[in-house]
């Protein structure tokens, strides 16, 4: 019996549906652009992944958070607790925390409502970062690219405010004690600070307005600021086309992988429940943010050991480590101990990362587009700054919780804290120098691989008695991944006067620029030649002895004899 093909358009149900399709598709012409882009193909790698966690996550937001909306009173008006949780009736205490405890204590499935909201908001922030890193690690924020980085940077930086706002709208004494910080933070603005306090809280700190406002712009502004930077992303994302890592067929000018419908669009469906199962897992097994257990928030009364989400522990650690600097001037009282930590030290770190793309692209002169990725090894320089940048985050992180460290682990704060200061300067530097060296060991590593090759675990021995192992030849696919990568530049003297004599217009700049990219491809390890590779070709193949079928798959032996493939 042969099954026969009827095409969509001539079954009884394309018939009925074709009329109003046509009619939307001469009026709008979404058919051509449909055929377009849902066939475009996008390429495979685990490592993509990390963007979609964050889409993902950020679905799971709106869809949680949209419930919360039903029961959610933004309100700072006092009311006497008459719920169900029994140690706070009888207190006075806002609507709004009222209703966060109702929302965890009376309604049927809030509490696991409130608690998936909050750890995807965590893992929202903390996919963004990791996302970012992955770019920046691998170049892909190079031509032309640069606009989607910067939407990247918008994005991390609305997702860690639309974070800080929701932390706040429960109105418990923790999530007021981080109030606090922050308007601590806007006060220490020099000039301007005391004025942008009342216009921001409506009257001097906590005010009545604080809550409404954070709640209208934690539902309303920045998630519609979101949903446009999401879409600018991915547009630009569509029409770039997707980055790939380099290997056999795989050039500037094509994408290997596999089409948008119907590979990629039933895997991105089946991430994104895997997403969902993963934070609701996490919103029924591990609690967080029990705001019962810290009471309504009081101006009077701080928690002790109180600790920020994660994502805005590196802010308050630099404000902790930071000396007691002040000034008194023009009848003014400067707090440049919270200015310079707080508000400069966010303000640098959001501002390096906008800037990065451009610095680099000045550096190196180069002004070509770039859809290969690079492996973090083959720019040891952007790789050893990152995670130098990554050290000095983790050590204002960790400072951030000096007092929880320092009682936990019975030490003297005060050490505790000299040590953050000095290792916040010294210890950048050390992983710098480090990861430098590894990835030029890397760069080695990989050039012997290519002219030597591996080892095939046959041990040889010579006619006077010596023994040496055989090494074989990489695979073809394997070579050429690790050699497609661009040459260091030849490095040229800055150029400080013209052919009169006269100093050369820029030649300050240009001498700059020059020292920089000396720094730059500094100790850079170069691919093998064409030339080279011949030649380690002859001398793999002439060896005495027997030949040894090792097939292609073979890739050497490891200390304990067994083929490294199994």
């Amino acid at each position: 019996m042969t099954d026969t093909y009827t095409d969509i358009e001539k079954t009884p149900g394309g018939k009925k549906a074709a009329g109003p399709v046509g009619w939307v598709d001469d009026r709008l012409g979404l058919a051509g652009a449909a055929r377009k882009n849902l066939r475009k193909v996008f390429p495979e790698h685990w490592s993509f992944m990390l963007g979609e966690i964050a889409l993902w996550s950020f679905v799971v937001l709106l869809l949680t958070g949209t419930v919360l909306t039903f029961w959610y009173q933004p309100s700072m008006a006092e009311i006497v607790y008459e719920g169900s949780y029994e140690p706070f009736r009888g207190l006075e205490m806002s609507q709004a925390y009222a209703s966060t405890l109702d929302i965890s204590f009376d309604i049927r499935g809030g509490l696991l409502m409130r608690q998936i909201h909050h750890w995807a908001a965590a893992l929202f922030v903390a996919a963004m970062l990791v996302h970012m890193l992955r770019v920046f690690f691998t170049g892909a924020y190079r031509k032309p690219r640069e606009i989607n980085w910067l939407i990247g940077v918008g994005l991390l930086a609305l997702g860690m405010v639309n974070g800080f706002t929701g932390y706040s709208l429960p109105d418990d004494l923790l999530s007021g004690t981080g109030l606090r910080f922050v308007d601590g933070m806007i006060k220490s603005i020099p000039l301007v600070g005391s004025y942008l306090e009342f216009l921001i809280f409506g009257d001097e700190f906590p005010g009545e307005l604080i809550i409404p406002r954070l709640y209208m712009a934690h539902i309303l502004l920045i998630p519609a600021l979101l949903l446009g930077l999401i879409a600018a992303h991915m547009l630009l994302l569509v029409y770039h086309k997707h980055t790939q890592w380099p290997g056999p067929g795989r050039t500037n000018d094509n994408v290997v992988g596999y089409p948008m419908l119907p590979v990629y669009a039933a895997k991105a469906g089946g991430f994104f429940f895997v997403v969902f199962g993963f934070t609701a897992l996490l919103g029924a097994i591990i609690q967080i943010n029990p705001v019962w257990a810290y009471g309504p928030y009081n101006p009077s009364e701080v928690t002790a050991g109180s600790q920020p989400d994660w994502y805005m522990g590196f802010s308050e650690g630099l404000v902790r480590i930071m000396p007691a600097w002040e000034s008194t001037f023009l009848g003014f009282t400067w707090s440049w101990n919270v200015f310079i930590p707080g508000v400069g030290g966010l303000g640098l770190v959001f501002t390096s990362l906008a800037l990065w793309p451009f610095i680099e692209r000045w550096i190196t002169g180069d002004d070509r587009e770039h859809h290969l990725l690079e492996r973090p090894r083959d720019a040891p320089t952007r790789t050893a700054l990152g995670v130098a940048a990554m050290t000095a985050y983790g050590v204002g992180w960790a400072a951030g919780g000096n007092d929880i460290i320092a009682t936990q682990f019975g030490l003297d704060i005060y050490a505790l804290t000299w040590v953050f200061r000095f290792g916040f300067f010294i210890f950048p530097v050390i992983a710098f120098i480090i990861t430098k060296r590894i990835c030029l060991g890397l760069q080695h590593h990989d050039k012997d691989l290519v002219l030597h090759g591996y080892e095939t675990g046959v041990i040889e021995r010579s006619p006077d008695g010596g023994y040496s192992e055989r090494h074989a030849p990489l695979p073809v696919s394997q070579q050429y991944s690790l050699t497609t990568r661009e040459r260091a530049p030849a490095l040229e003297a800055a150029v400080e006067v013209d052919e009169n004599g006269v100093a050369a217009p820029g030649s300050r700049k240009e001498r700059i620029r020059a020292w920089a990219r000396k720094r730059y491809y500094d100790g850079v390890v170069d691919k093998p030649t064409g030339a080279e590779v011949e030649e380690a070709k002859h001398h793999l193949a002439d060896h005495d002895g027997h030949p040894v079928a090792l097939g292609e798959d073979f890739q050497g032996v490891s200390e304990t004899g067994v083929p490294r493939v199994h």
